[in-house]
């Protein structure tokens, strides 16, 4: 006889447990889908009664918005003449009583003569000449300003600063020379070269002598230009006053 003693009972049943699990995942998958759903319905309807964070009634509890009334103006007024049908009744004019005239028995006094504004130290004179007296190798071919400048004397006064200002042919001029570097006019001899056609011009030029603080020893001295070649050079000779 065998010494090992079979058990032949049977092995414990486990379908319960299996049984209780399975429901248990199938209501959470029916109740996943139930929640999914919910959300899909609300989306797709957000105004339906199960929403309960809807728009329109979020909206209805708002305040209502305020409507914004014109401000409307009054009716212009219109000015509405009134009908006159009486002429106007003039009031008389007063005359005027002569008034006596004053005599004075007091001779009245002099009218001061006003002080006459001091001269300039120089004064100049202009005069036109032909450029070919001065440079015969140009011919018509120039046209320019000269000069000297000489004391109460006549002596030639040397290193004396002269300015040209103004505008010829279309262009500005703002020139400085001193007198004794042109000797063809004399050893106090100056000169400005316009340019080689003549050209014609009324007034636009001037010319002045300075002193060494560049303070104005004479008046603007205004000059012409000629497109004649008879008048190409200004000639113009400062002479101090006495």
């Amino acid at each position: 006889m065998s010494k090992y003693n079979y058990d032949k009972s049977p092995a414990p049943q486990r379908g319960s447990r299996l049984a209780f699990w399975d429901m248990l995942s199938i209501f959470t998958l029916m109740l996943t889908l139930c929640v999914g759903a919910y959300f899909v319905l609300v989306f797709l309807m957000p105004d339906s009664p199960i929403n309960p964070l809807s728009p329109s009634r979020f909206n209805a509890n708002l305040p209502p918005t305020p409507t914004i009334t014109q401000i409307q103006l009054l009716p212009t007024w219109t000015f509405t003449p009134a009908n006159v049908t009486e002429a106007p009744t003039l009031f008389p004019t007063f005359t005027l009583e002569p008034s006596p005239t004053l005599l004075s028995l007091i001779t009245p006094s002099i009218t001061p003569v006003p002080t006459k504004t001091p001269k300039a130290p120089f004064s100049a004179t202009v005069t036109y000449i032909d450029s070919t007296i001065i440079h015969p190798e140009s011919g018509c071919n120039w046209q320019g300003v000269g000069g000297t400048i000489v004391d109460a004397n006549n002596a030639d006064m040397l290193r004396i600063t002269v300015r040209l200002v103004g505008f010829y042919n279309g262009k500005s001029r703002n020139e400085l020379t001193v007198s004794s570097i042109a000797p063809a006019y004399g050893q106090s001899g100056y000169e400005f070269f316009l340019g080689t056609v003549p050209v014609s011009s009324d007034g636009l030029l001037y010319i002045q002598i300075l002193d060494q603080a560049g303070l104005p020893l004479s008046d603007n001295v205004y000059i012409d230009t000629f497109n004649d070649c008879s008048k190409n050079l200004a000639l113009v000779r400062f002479k101090k006053n006495p």
